[in-house]
């Protein structure tokens, strides 16, 4: 009796915090948020990863889901991606972290059609327009490419944190699991809004949800003379 599998081997490289995609040099707001004393423990640590799931998790989830099916051209949901991102410092840092993903993935599927002219026509494109691309070649469906989207916003805030202020890092792993059935409800509700936008052809449809803080802190980052993280 044949079994169907579903195909995780991409889907797990995505999701490796190894990938040399350059995240690693990333905070995702937790070094801005901590050198102003706004950020010093793991209770603060677990309201900033709340309030992040549900505003540019959701966002950068419904992206990286519409992505994943996108079909024609790739400037529509680029600069639509670009309009829910008033700070320059972080669509620098999103543009930065998907040009590294793209290098990175564009070997591991030199075949891949999508990410082929994703790179092609935008050169530099979004985080998680790659992500979504990099994710259909792997064999993952949009709620896949929605789940690795919140994983690596919620990954990267958590081990930044750790670094900076020296959590305990067994405490940090018990708020990542604490959060998960929000980062689900997330990313479903992102997977839903990915398809009613890929349907009508209109990013416009994709959710808009963001906070101010972030923003402003990254743009405060970005004059900050010494850093450990670029963003």
């Amino acid at each position: 009796m044949d079994v169907a599998v579903p195909a995780l081997a991409g889907v797990l490289l995505l999701a490796d915090s190894r990938l040399p995609s350059g995240g690693h040099g990333h905070s995702g707001g937790v070094e801005a948020l901590v050198d102003r004393g706004l950020l010093r423990d793991v209770d603060d640590l677990a309201l900033f990863l709340d309030a992040r799931i549900r505003t540019a998790g959701l966002v950068a989830a419904s992206f990286a889901a519409t992505a994943l099916g996108w079909e024609g051209e790739w400037a529509p949901l680029d600069g639509a991606l670009d309009a829910r991102t008033p700070s320059a410092a972080l669509r620098e840092a999103s543009r930065a972290q998907g040009a590294a993903l793209l290098r990175t993935v564009a070997g591991a599927w030199p075949g891949s059609d999508g990410l082929r002219a994703l790179g092609g026509e935008l050169g530099r494109p979004h985080h998680p327009l790659v992500l979504g691309a990099a994710a259909a070649a792997g064999g993952a469906d949009p709620g896949t490419a929605a789940a690795l989207a919140v994983h690596q916003l919620v990954g990267a805030a958590a081990t930044a944190a750790v670094r900076l202020l020296g959590l305990d890092p067994l405490r940090v792993a018990a708020v990542q699991a604490g959060l998960a059935p929000l980062a689900d409800q997330v990313s479903a509700r992102a997977a839903a809004a990915a398809t009613a936008a890929r349907a009508a052809r209109d990013p416009d449809l994709l959710p808009a949800d963001s906070c101010p803080l972030p923003e402003i802190m990254a743009e405060l980052h970005s004059t900050s003379e010494v850093t450990l993280f670029a963003s």
